[in-house]
């Protein structure tokens, strides 16, 4: 998918530079203008022949040029490893990983439970448990826990995005899992906190309210000026993906304020060490 707005927003640059309307586009390709549009915007696959004619349209003729292009679109066809989670990945959350694991930078606010790149085994357990009260069979329990530790390895990789992560306060006092399965969770978390490439801060009950007041959501950023910033807010049976710039402002102000009201790194390493000594 992130392969796909990528190609789109270069055909759309070449197309806009030569004067070509889409319609014009579509022509040649033996295709609608509105097939060109949605191209454009990464939201329909590429065939590799659609984008050799569209570049020779385009008069992009020299194969140092094209071949980059080209080879765009063969890999934006390949499906990422999330696709093997097709029985449990609900398709508004194939978006999310794929997204996910593309960012440069993920920031993020959790008020229910630990982030999902941040828990244990035993933890994530005790939340998809718990989430579906028995409803799901052991296999599928297994195979949402496989899929939420995959997505982890994103931190461990060479190309580990920065994670910005604050928590509140009560998604670190909810008992999930009992007092062994939190212990292990809040020494996990200590560990991360340590890694150079996440930044982890919890918002205390002592400091009162915050600027959150809309709860959970996660903000993700990209490298690539083709990619939009864009907010993440999770419902029960789906998912918004809010990415017009006064919304996705709306949210960074959000964040700055809980990163400044919140305890810093250090202090929030101080709480964790004293949840684990009350548990």
């Amino acid at each position: 998918m992130v392969r796909r707005i990528l190609l789109g927003s270069q055909l759309r640059r070449l197309r806009e530079a030569r004067g070509v309307t889409r319609e014009d586009a579509g022509y040649a390709i033996r295709a609608s203008e509105s097939k060109i549009s949605r191209m454009e915007l990464g939201r329909v696959s590429f065939k590799q022949r659609d984008v050799a004619d569209l570049l020779t349209l385009y008069g992009v003729i020299d194969d140092a040029e094209r071949a980059p292009l080209i080879d765009l679109a063969k890999s934006s066809g390949q499906a990422g490893w999330w696709h093997s989670y097709n029985d449990v990945l609900p398709g508004w959350f194939q978006t999310y990983v794929g997204l996910e694991a593309a960012a440069e930078r993920i920031c993020t606010y959790e008020v229910q439970f630990v982030h999902g790149l941040l828990q244990t085994e035993a933890y994530a357990h005790a939340v998809v448990v718990s989430g579906h009260r028995g409803r799901l069979a052991r296999p599928e329990v297994d195979r949402r826990i496989a899929l939420r530790l995959e997505r982890q390895k994103l931190l461990f990789s060479e190309r580990a995005p920065h994670l910005h992560c604050v928590l509140d306060e009560a998604a670190l006092r909810r008992p999930y899992g009992g007092r062994q399965v939190m212990d292990e969770q809040l020494r996990a978390l200590l560990e991360f906190s340590e890694f150079p490439r996440v930044t982890l801060q919890v918002a205390p009950f002592s400091h009162g309210g915050h600027v959150a007041e809309s709860g959970a959501f996660t903000l993700l950023r990209f490298a690539e000026d083709e990619l939009s910033d864009l907010v993440y807010l999770e419902q029960l049976t789906g998912a918004l993906y809010l990415d017009k710039l006064d919304e996705v402002a709306s949210y960074q102000r959000v964040l700055d304020g809980l990163a400044g009201a919140a305890l810093d790194p250090a202090e929030t390493r101080q709480l964790l060490n004293g949840l684990r000594q009350a548990l």
